[in-house]
């Protein structure tokens, strides 16, 4: 697997970290990688729900890089559909 592309959306607002997580994932061929780092709580939960009923495939990286307050990183990978 190649390394994904990057995103940092802390600190970003709902519903912005989606559109811009949704256009991200437009630059990327199908099967691409998408590395997604978002605020906790609501904007995780939006962004990673709202990818999933688009199709794409939605991991939380666990251990989180950052501590709790600081956010969650996501990884998406593209669907073809």
């Amino acid at each position: 697997m190649n390394d994904p592309v990057a995103l940092d959306l802390r600190g970003t607002a709902c519903p912005v970290n989606f559109i811009r997580a949704r256009l991200a994932l437009e630059t990327l061929p199908t099967g691409g990688w998408l590395q997604i780092d978002l605020d906790g709580g609501e904007p995780e939960q939006m962004v990673a729900e709202g990818l999933r009923s688009e199709g794409h495939a939605v991991e939380l990286v666990v251990p989180s890089p950052f501590a709790p307050e600081d956010g969650v990183r996501l990884r998406v990978q593209r669907d073809g559909g």
